[in-house]
């Protein structure tokens, strides 16, 4: 095995963009660095493992099925997803949008392990189950099929952890930690323990925790929120001989990046060669969470992350060369007779109520229940939008709806703009609409919901494209970056090829109050009146800037 680069290269030439010759020649060898953000795109509360050449990421999705999604990379450039650790979860009826909602819970901050040559996760979804809180699912593959293992106690953003006696741990919470049983069946009762006391300087909110093992060391990453004034949040790190303590602290990284907040909430992880990595989250606004990666360098037993001066880099030297270009957002034809994996449905969706095969080449969407809104519409099929900016279009066969359904194109969240068809009797109307939905905060029954129409049109044909083009570049001012303009636009065309603005540019956001995630693009077709109408969607095109 070769020396590790970070020892034998150049800080320059890892920290990119870098200057002379050197670097210079280093890229003409090498692919484009990767950007930050690394994914410019919903993907909050990471977690990280390296099997082999393959590096695999599960993330939060909470209240979209399937959830708990794995994405994959060999370069940390180019993921995509490749399968989900649950299809639906099924404890409550507020997953399938009755008696309440399950939005901003369901499936949160999972721990991703590979031990034993199976890979493992555990995750404690936020809406109370019926029969214990936290999951624990094995698989072969990461691909899946997963199996629940176990079902136990709610434990808050927790990390599995296989030590090298054979012994099992769940750290969570701050700072606390509980042994399960070797067949990981349960915990072991009366070995609940707080490994380490809040120091003086930790007057907010310590969580995400994420446990590694090296050099005989253990290693538990958290953010953290100190609430001091321009210093929203960092990334810290506790440190042990003994699992069970004394542990020390060390913050590992304080530090904004391209105009937005403060970062932190994340892990790292190690290459083959030795080199290691961090990915960290960021709130970027109506984009939602987004990850960046950054070296980890090892400095007195510390896993400091950042460049040499502790910031996350705009670019990072890439791993490898000659990857194929992937992503985790892509156009469909719907050709297939199985959905790909890129989608995901706004809570769980009802089976009968949606086809590939029916008619081949066609998404078809089937109302069901009748309805009042969106918010409360099954089978509503969404993707993440992405930075910069992103144009995602899909084409409509009309034809089949009933009085009083309504179908379209949404930038979809807890406030939605819409492109909305309605069929008001025999006339079908196109609405450019902005919607504002209200939640109980315990339930999360909606209890409200404020529609504003901007601009209505009546269509004299069953097909139309819809299109809708979001925007979340910083905004540039005189003084520095400033968070983006996070604006989504609406067109409709009629022919495929001349489009036209439709309503007013949208203001999109993020309300951890109420849905917890990033703008969506969401395809939806729901019955007022009476059920039995369908759209048919030809394909769903993607662009991103």
């Amino acid at each position: 095995m070769r020396q590790p680069l970070f020892k034998t290269l150049l800080t320059a030439m890892l920290f990119l963009p870098a200057t002379g010759a050197l670097a210079d020649d280093y890229l003409t060898l090498h692919t484009e660095p990767i950007q930050n953000p690394m994914l410019w795109a919903d993907v909050p509360d990471p977690d990280i493992i390296r099997v082999d050449d393959t590096f695999y990421l599960v993330s939060t999705t909470m209240h979209l099925m399937p959830g708990a999604p794995i994405m994959k990379s060999k370069d940390l450039k180019n993921w995509e997803t490749v399968g989900y650790i649950f299809d639906k979860l099924t404890d409550s009826p507020k997953y399938d949008l009755q008696q309440g909602t399950a939005y901003g819970r369901g499936q949160w901050a999972t721990s991703l392990k590979y031990h034993n040559g199976k890979f493992y996760a555990l995750l404690a979804p936020n809406e109370q189950g019926s029969m214990g809180d936290t999951y624990i699912f094995s698989a072969e593959k990461a691909e899946g099929p997963w199996t629940i293992v176990s079902r136990m106690r709610h434990f808050h953003d927790c990390s599995l952890f296989f030590d090298d006696d054979g012994r099992v741990y769940v750290i969570y919470g701050t700072g606390e930690m509980m042994e399960l049983k070797p067949d990981l069946s349960d915990v072991i009762e009366g070995t609940h323990q707080q490994i380490f006391q809040r120091e003086e300087d930790e007057k907010g909110l310590l969580e995400g925790s994420r446990v590694i093992k090296h050099n005989g060391k253990y290693y538990l990453l958290m953010i953290s929120h100190t609430y001091a004034p321009g210093r929203h949040r960092r990334e810290v790190c506790y440190r042990a001989d003994d699992i069970h303590g004394p542990w020390e602290k060390q913050v590992i990284l304080e530090s904004e990046f391209g105009g937005f907040s403060y970062e932190a909430q994340g892990t790292i992880v190690d290459t083959q060669d030795g080199d290691w990595y961090g990915i960290i989250f960021q709130d970027r606004g109506g984009v939602g969470r987004v990850l960046t990666v950054m070296p980890c360098r090892w400095i007195d037993g510390w896993p400091m992350l950042g460049d040499e001066n502790g910031k996350v880099p705009d670019t990072v030297r890439p791993l490898k060369s000659g990857e194929p270009e992937t992503g985790i957002v892509k156009a469909d034809d719907f050709s297939s007779s199985k959905l790909g994996l890129h989608w995901q449905w706004n809570h769980n969706p009802i089976d009968k109520a949606w086809s590939l095969t029916e008619r081949p080449g066609f998404l078809r969407l089937k109302t069901n229940r009748i309805v009042k809104d969106i918010y409360l519409a099954p089978n509503t099929l969404t993707q993440r939008m992405e930075g910069p900016g992103c144009s995602g279009a899909v084409v409509m066969d009309l034809s089949k709806m009933k009085d009083g359904d309504c179908a379209g194109l949404a930038a979809f969240n807890s406030d939605t703009g819409a492109l909305t068809v309605k069929k008001l009797g025999k006339k079908l109307v196109l609405e450019m609409n902005e919607l504002k939905v209200a939640l109980s905060d315990r339930d999360k029954e909606v209890t409200d919901v404020v529609t504003k129409t901007i601009e209505s049109i009546e269509l004299k044909q069953s097909k139309v494209w819809l299109r809708i083009d979001a925007d979340f570049r910083p905004q540039k001012e005189q003084k520095g970056m400033m968070p983006g303009t996070d604006l989504a636009k609406f067109y409709y065309s009629l022919d495929g090829e001349q489009w036209t603005k439709i309503g007013s540019d949208y203001k999109m956001g993020f309300d951890w109050r109420r849905f917890f995630m990033g703008q969506k693009f969401g395809i939806f077709c729901y019955a007022t009146k009476k059920a039995g109408g369908y759209v048919d969607i030809d394909e769903f095109q993607y662009k991103k800037d």
